[in-house]
């Protein structure tokens, strides 16, 4: 199962680095239409999201919109010593960044920190997915290992909102056990919720 999952990622991930620029800022404005649709992401105070890496689809339209909401938006952090998890922190359009051992930009630990758990929506990326909410990552873990709790803990928050662009979908997965499923999945032109 692990070189299926390899080569799905290694094809994943040239579809969405083959989408022009204009490509992606449509696809970018459309993403941010479809999430307008989750009423739990616009009554949500606390959300987290990521800055675009490798061809991932760009939520920034959309977090500005909730920025000026008054929302509270927060990026990942790998957590010091402990590159297994990541920590969520507080940020503003325009804050500091710096790079992380993998060479994408986190917040500066000096902001305020919030629990995962206390997020209330997350807004994830990913490299495929599939309709029953299975999502495959980078490979790394990261986001699976911060939410393990939801396996155990009746209340299912925080939401888990994958995005994609609508090349990343795939009609079935292959699963592992600590795979965290998503609740909603959306791309430049559909919401799915499970």
């Amino acid at each position: 199962m692990t070189e299926t999952r390899q080569s799905l990622r290694r094809e994943l991930r040239a579809a969405r680095r083959a989408l022009t620029p204009a490509q992606q800022r449509a696809a970018a404005a459309g993403l941010a239409r479809q999430l307008r649709r989750l009423l739990p992401l616009l009554h949500a105070q606390h959300i987290a999201f990521y800055l675009p890496n490798d061809g991932e689809i760009d939520p920034r339209p959309f977090v500005r919109f909730l920025e000026q909401r008054g929302k509270r938006c927060y990026l990942p952090r790998l957590y010091p010593g402990d590159t297994q998890r990541v920590w969520f922190i507080r940020y503003r359009s325009g804050d500091a960044l710096e790079k992380n051992c993998y060479g994408i930009p986190e917040p500066l630990l000096r902001g305020e920190r919030l629990p995962a758990a206390l997020l209330q929506v997350v807004l994830m990326p990913l490299v495929g997915f599939d309709r029953a909410g299975n999502r495959l990552g980078m490979g790394g873990g990261f986001y699976d290992r911060t939410f393990a709790f939801r396996a155990w803990r009746k209340n299912s928050r925080p939401l888990l909102v994958g995005l994609a662009h609508s090349v990343q979908e795939v009609p079935a997965l292959p699963v592992e056990a600590w795979d965290m499923p998503l609740d909603v999945i959306a791309t430049e032109s559909i919401l799915i919720r499970m």
